[in-house]
Protein backbone atom coordinates (compact mmCIF):
# COMPACT_ATOMS: atom_id res chain seq x y z
CA UNK A 1 0.00 0.00 0.00
CA UNK A 2 1.34 3.46 -0.91
CA UNK A 3 2.02 6.08 2.28
CA UNK A 4 2.06 9.36 2.46
CA UNK A 5 3.81 11.08 5.50
CA UNK A 6 3.64 14.73 6.49
CA UNK A 7 5.84 16.02 9.40
CA UNK A 8 7.66 18.93 9.79
CA UNK A 9 10.11 17.42 12.19
CA UNK A 10 12.86 16.22 10.09
CA UNK A 11 14.51 13.70 12.52
CA UNK A 12 10.47 12.00 13.18
CA UNK A 13 10.19 12.09 9.72
CA UNK A 14 13.20 9.88 8.27
CA UNK A 15 12.52 7.89 10.63
CA UNK A 16 9.02 7.06 10.25
CA UNK A 17 10.06 6.76 6.11
CA UNK A 18 13.05 4.23 7.55
CA UNK A 19 10.16 2.32 9.51
CA UNK A 20 7.47 1.63 6.81
CA UNK A 21 10.34 1.45 4.29
CA UNK A 22 11.98 -1.62 5.73
CA UNK A 23 7.89 -3.48 5.90
CA UNK A 24 6.89 -5.37 2.73
CA UNK A 25 3.50 -4.12 3.02
CA UNK A 26 4.08 -0.43 2.16
CA UNK A 27 5.86 1.78 -0.14
CA UNK A 28 6.50 5.62 0.39
CA UNK A 29 4.79 7.76 -2.12
CA UNK A 30 6.61 10.33 -0.77
CA UNK A 31 7.65 12.46 2.59
CA UNK A 32 7.01 16.68 3.17
CA UNK A 33 7.12 19.22 5.96
CA UNK A 34 4.52 20.61 5.07
CA UNK A 35 0.87 20.45 3.69
CA UNK A 36 1.86 22.90 0.63
CA UNK A 37 4.14 20.31 -0.48
CA UNK A 38 2.11 17.31 0.52
CA UNK A 39 -1.02 19.28 -1.44
CA UNK A 40 1.48 19.71 -4.87
CA UNK A 41 2.31 15.82 -4.57
CA UNK A 42 -0.77 14.71 -4.39
CA UNK A 43 -2.23 16.75 -7.63
CA UNK A 44 0.10 13.91 -9.33
CA UNK A 45 -0.03 10.72 -7.87
CA UNK A 46 -2.68 9.80 -4.74
CA UNK A 47 -1.31 7.37 -2.13
CA UNK A 48 -3.77 4.58 -0.13
CA UNK A 49 -2.41 6.09 3.21
CA UNK A 50 -2.08 9.91 4.47
CA UNK A 51 0.33 10.15 7.95
CA UNK A 52 -0.13 13.67 9.05
CA UNK A 53 0.80 15.43 12.08
CA UNK A 54 -1.51 18.29 12.90
CA UNK A 55 0.84 20.88 14.07
CA UNK A 56 2.01 21.85 10.83
CA UNK A 57 3.73 25.10 9.72
CA UNK A 58 1.81 27.14 7.50
CA UNK A 59 -1.75 25.06 6.49
CA UNK A 60 -2.44 22.82 9.33
CA UNK A 61 -2.99 19.15 9.89
CA UNK A 62 -7.11 19.46 9.79
CA UNK A 63 -6.93 21.98 7.05
CA UNK A 64 -5.15 19.08 5.09
CA UNK A 65 -7.23 16.42 5.92
CA UNK A 66 -10.15 18.10 4.87
CA UNK A 67 -8.56 19.06 1.70
CA UNK A 68 -7.85 15.62 0.93
CA UNK A 69 -10.87 14.09 1.97
CA UNK A 70 -12.15 16.83 -0.61
CA UNK A 71 -10.36 16.24 -3.71
CA UNK A 72 -9.35 12.24 -2.39
CA UNK A 73 -12.31 10.58 -0.59
CA UNK A 74 -10.76 7.47 -0.91
CA UNK A 75 -7.58 7.65 0.92
CA UNK A 76 -7.29 6.62 4.26
CA UNK A 77 -6.15 9.17 6.77
CA UNK A 78 -4.34 8.56 9.83
CA UNK A 79 -3.40 11.22 12.54
CA UNK A 80 -0.05 10.93 14.53
CA UNK A 81 0.64 13.47 16.69
CA UNK A 82 1.26 14.92 20.12
CA UNK A 83 -1.69 16.55 20.77
CA UNK A 84 -4.43 14.78 22.76
CA UNK A 85 -7.15 17.19 23.46
CA UNK A 86 -10.74 17.19 22.86
CA UNK A 87 -10.40 20.00 20.43
CA UNK A 88 -8.02 18.55 18.27
CA UNK A 89 -9.22 15.16 18.52
CA UNK A 90 -12.94 15.48 17.68
CA UNK A 91 -11.57 18.76 14.84
CA UNK A 92 -9.62 16.05 13.09
CA UNK A 93 -11.91 13.17 13.55
CA UNK A 94 -14.78 15.51 11.63
CA UNK A 95 -12.68 16.38 9.11
CA UNK A 96 -12.05 13.01 8.15
CA UNK A 97 -9.27 11.63 10.14
CA UNK A 98 -10.22 7.80 10.45
CA UNK A 99 -7.15 6.90 13.20
CA UNK A 100 -5.74 8.83 15.38
CA UNK A 101 -2.53 7.57 17.09
CA UNK A 102 -0.21 9.37 19.37
CA UNK A 103 3.46 9.92 19.18
CA UNK A 104 5.55 7.55 20.76
CA UNK A 105 4.20 4.42 20.20
CA UNK A 106 6.15 1.55 19.85
CA UNK A 107 6.91 0.97 16.10
CA UNK A 108 5.42 -1.95 15.39
CA UNK A 109 2.20 -0.65 17.20
CA UNK A 110 2.53 2.04 14.39
CA UNK A 111 2.85 -0.51 11.63
CA UNK A 112 0.32 -2.48 13.01
CA UNK A 113 -2.31 0.34 13.29
CA UNK A 114 -1.73 0.99 9.46
CA UNK A 115 -2.44 -2.23 8.57
CA UNK A 116 -5.38 -2.54 10.65
CA UNK A 117 -6.53 1.16 9.27
CA UNK A 118 -6.37 -0.28 5.53
CA UNK A 119 -8.40 -3.50 6.55
CA UNK A 120 -11.40 -1.43 7.02
CA UNK A 121 -10.55 -0.83 11.09
CA UNK A 122 -10.07 2.62 12.90
CA UNK A 123 -7.09 2.20 15.57
CA UNK A 124 -6.51 4.70 18.05
CA UNK A 125 -3.63 5.18 20.79
CA UNK A 126 -6.22 3.94 24.20
CA UNK A 127 -6.08 7.46 25.56
CA UNK A 128 -7.79 8.70 22.33
CA UNK A 129 -9.91 6.07 22.14
CA UNK A 130 -10.80 6.43 25.73
CA UNK A 131 -12.00 10.35 25.04
CA UNK A 132 -13.86 9.19 22.02
CA UNK A 133 -15.89 6.97 24.37
CA UNK A 134 -16.45 9.44 26.95
CA UNK A 135 -17.50 12.24 24.76
CA UNK A 136 -20.73 10.27 23.62
CA UNK A 137 -21.31 8.75 26.87
CA UNK A 138 -21.16 12.44 28.32
CA UNK A 139 -23.88 12.95 24.94
CA UNK A 140 -25.90 10.73 26.65
CA UNK A 141 -25.86 11.66 30.22
CA UNK A 142 -26.76 15.40 29.17
CA UNK A 143 -29.60 14.03 26.83
CA UNK A 144 -32.49 15.49 28.85
CA UNK A 145 -30.52 18.97 28.41
CA UNK A 146 -30.47 19.61 24.20
CA UNK A 147 -31.91 21.95 23.21
CA UNK A 148 -34.62 23.10 20.78
CA UNK A 149 -33.49 24.63 17.18
CA UNK A 150 -34.95 28.09 18.36
CA UNK A 151 -33.20 27.85 21.55
CA UNK A 152 -30.48 27.15 19.85
CA UNK A 153 -31.05 30.21 17.44
CA UNK A 154 -31.07 31.97 20.63
CA UNK A 155 -28.02 31.47 22.03
CA UNK A 156 -25.93 32.08 18.89
CA UNK A 157 -27.62 35.26 18.75
CA UNK A 158 -26.39 35.95 22.63
CA UNK A 159 -23.02 35.12 21.60
CA UNK A 160 -22.87 37.10 19.08
CA UNK A 161 -23.77 39.84 21.35
CA UNK A 162 -27.60 40.63 20.30
CA UNK A 163 -30.03 41.97 22.37
CA UNK A 164 -33.18 41.14 23.46
CA UNK A 165 -35.06 43.05 21.47
CA UNK A 166 -32.78 42.67 18.28
CA UNK A 167 -33.67 38.72 18.49
CA UNK A 168 -36.95 39.29 18.56
CA UNK A 169 -36.87 41.05 15.30
CA UNK A 170 -34.75 38.29 13.95
CA UNK A 171 -36.80 36.09 15.12
CA UNK A 172 -39.56 37.28 14.16
CA UNK A 173 -41.07 36.64 17.56
CA UNK A 174 -42.27 38.91 20.00
CA UNK A 175 -39.82 39.91 23.18
CA UNK A 176 -41.65 37.73 25.76
CA UNK A 177 -40.99 34.59 23.30
CA UNK A 178 -37.26 35.49 23.61
CA UNK A 179 -37.47 35.91 27.43
CA UNK A 180 -39.40 32.52 27.62
CA UNK A 181 -36.82 30.82 25.47
CA UNK A 182 -33.59 31.80 27.07
CA UNK A 183 -35.68 30.84 30.54
CA UNK A 184 -36.22 27.46 29.22
CA UNK A 185 -31.91 27.50 27.99
CA UNK A 186 -31.35 28.65 31.59
CA UNK A 187 -32.93 25.52 33.17
CA UNK A 188 -31.97 23.21 30.56
CA UNK A 189 -28.20 23.82 30.88
CA UNK A 190 -28.54 24.70 34.75
CA UNK A 191 -27.21 28.35 34.15
CA UNK A 192 -27.75 31.21 36.31
CA UNK A 193 -26.80 33.99 33.22
CA UNK A 194 -25.87 34.40 29.76
CA UNK A 195 -21.98 34.02 30.62
CA UNK A 196 -22.61 30.72 32.42
CA UNK A 197 -25.68 29.35 29.60
CA UNK A 198 -22.53 30.41 26.80
CA UNK A 199 -19.71 28.68 28.49
CA UNK A 200 -21.55 25.56 28.83
CA UNK A 201 -23.24 25.55 25.50
CA UNK A 202 -19.70 25.68 24.14
CA UNK A 203 -18.23 22.43 26.59
CA UNK A 204 -21.23 20.57 25.28
CA UNK A 205 -20.48 21.78 21.41
CA UNK A 206 -24.18 23.11 21.40
CA UNK A 207 -22.82 26.19 19.74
Amino acid sequence: MKVLIVEDNTALRESLVMLLSGEDYFEITGSYGTAEEAMEAMAHQQPDILLVDLGLPGISGTDLIKWVKEHAPQVDIMVHTIFDDRDNVFSAIKAGASSYILKGAKPRELVEAILDLRSGGAPMSPKIARSVIGEFQEVKIHNDFLLTVREKEVLVGLERGLTYKELAERMNVSHHTVHTHIKHIYEKLQAKGRREALSKAKNKGII
